[in-house]
């Protein structure tokens, strides 16, 4: 059975363009995988905190060591690694904040990259053998001759954690140009029907 992992981030609900994306990857994801199974995780709903100096105490410390709060303070962590292990293709939904990825989304990365999880003690990821597709919207647009495409930093470093983690194989479908929808220049559904064809081809 395939499974898929959904991350969510953006707080706008409904009127989110990242969102929409997600769902219409989600359809086109079932359709291809009629048996397959589908977990959503929606950051704007999990209790993420930033690392603390507890969390790295228990994080440094052998877990045969660990005391009942040490595994408390872990246990979002180890939880949220797990699901990253045990897909079989990540999607991560995410507007773009100040050229980077919103605060939530940095601090699910803090929490799912894990020496002993999913990166061994030699560095090397062990989320291996996965698929990733990364959904990014945008106001700006960061295209090859795009005059600020050197902005793109959300890309490259969602790029550079999923290559750290393991996973090689990763499509991303940039919605930039986002703004037009928010300043009704373009409608959500026909600013969206121009990525169908990117999402149809990353299920591939």
């Amino acid at each position: 059975m395939s499974r898929l992992l959904t991350i969510e981030t953006s707080p706008r609900g409904d009127t989110s363009i990242s969102r929409q994306l997600t769902r219409r990857f989600v359809a086109a994801w079932e359709a291809a995988h009629p048996r397959g199974a589908t977990q959503i995780r929606d950051l704007t709903d999990t209790p993420l905190t930033f690392v603390t100096a507890p969390w790295l105490q228990a994080y440094f410390t052998p877990e045969a060591q660990h005391s009942p709060e040490m595994k408390a303070v872990l246990q979002l962590s180890d939880e949220l690694a797990a699901e990253l292990l045990e897909t079989d293709h990540v999607v991560i939904s995410t507007p773009v904040y100040n050229y980077n990825v919103p605060a939530a989304l940095k601090a699910w990365v803090d929490h799912v990259v894990r020496k002993g999880l999913t990166l061994g003690f030699d560095g090397k990821g062990l989320v291996t053998g996965k698929k990733a597709t990364v959904l990014i919207a945008s106001g700006g647009v960061y295209t090859n001759d795009s005059p600020i495409r050197d902005r793109d930093i959300a890309t490259q470093y969602l790029k550079l954690i999923l290559n750290v983690l393991g996973i090689t194989d990763v499509t991303f479908i940039a919605a930039g140009g986002a703004k037009a929808v928010d300043l009704g220049e373009i409608s959500m559904n026909d600013f969206l029907d121009t990525f169908d064809h990117q999402i149809q081809k990353s299920l591939v």
